[in-house]
């Protein structure tokens, strides 16, 4: 699937809606519903790259920015570092991976801070369903008039977790990822704090104060901020990724 993007417009949103409608063939009212939510936004989306890439060079050739997302490229190419444990050096982050792989990472070289709501994993809970079944006792009791008994029944439940994840990028495109639930935050020491989401927030703080240089964005913590970026082709729940993907190069792109 090929993802036409728009972003960092400089024109009045109805004029931008009035471009896009008439390159879409639709009518400008849903071109600014797609619009609402500001830059970047998914406009488009195509099974064929010629017909992607045509549509971007124009929008382009209107002095609209856009770009082109191949989102087997992008999965394809997905190497992130999933970091398990963290130490805030005064030079460097040390971080340390899952496989418990270790590196360090120059603040200085730190480009891109984004915190989005993941798909963390599944958890059954189990719970009683109530519900009401023929009694035979009880209908010859009543002379033979039908009659019915409550019946609990145990029931197991399969519950979606989310949770905050901090996508950190650095110049040269690396990516980590740390994904708050199933860090380990005693590399933080005596600034270690009583739960998961108080670490989590002096990491993010402490991060943003000790890279200065990088560009700090939470707006996909909300989940209609990332609906409206997606589109509607792309699941919020499971295209988190491709998200991030949109965004990171959204301001990469304005950056330079």
């Amino acid at each position: 699937m090929y993802l036409v993007v728009l972003h960092d417009w400089k024109m009045e949103e109805g004029a931008v809606a009035m471009f896009v409608a008439e390159k879409l063939g639709t009518v400008a009212f849903e071109a600014r519903q797609k619009l609402a939510g500001g830059s970047p936004v998914v406009i488009a989306t195509f099974a064929d790259h010629d017909h992607a890439r045509a549509l971007a060079d124009s929008l382009t050739q209107e002095e609209l920015p856009a770009f082109l997302i191949d989102t087997e490229e992008v999965r394809k190419h997905l190497s992130p570092y999933y970091v398990r444990r963290f130490v805030l050096g005064e030079e460097t982050l040390e971080v340390e991976s899952r496989d418990g792989e270790c590196c360090e990472i120059e603040y200085g070289t730190i480009d891109l801070l984004l915190v989005a709501i993941c798909k963390a994993g599944e958890i059954q809970t189990t719970g009683t369903e109530t519900s009401r079944k023929f009694s035979l006792g009880k209908t010859l009791l009543a002379g033979g008039l039908p009659m019915t008994k409550q019946v609990k029944t145990g029931k197991v439940v399969t519950v979606e977790e989310r949770d905050e994840s901090l996508w950190l990028y650095t110049h040269d495109r690396s990516l980590f990822i740390f994904d708050r639930p199933v860090m380990n935050y005693d590399g933080l020491g005596e600034a270690m704090q009583f739960t998961r989401d108080l670490n989590f927030a002096h990491l993010k703080n402490e991060l943003k104060r000790l890279a200065p240089g990088a560009r700090f964005d939470d707006r996909l913590l909300k989940r209609a901020a990332m609906i409206r970026l997606i589109g509607p082709a792309l699941n919020p729940e499971v295209d988190h990724d491709l998200a991030f993907e949109i965004l990171s190069r959204s301001l990469r792109l304005k950056g330079s």
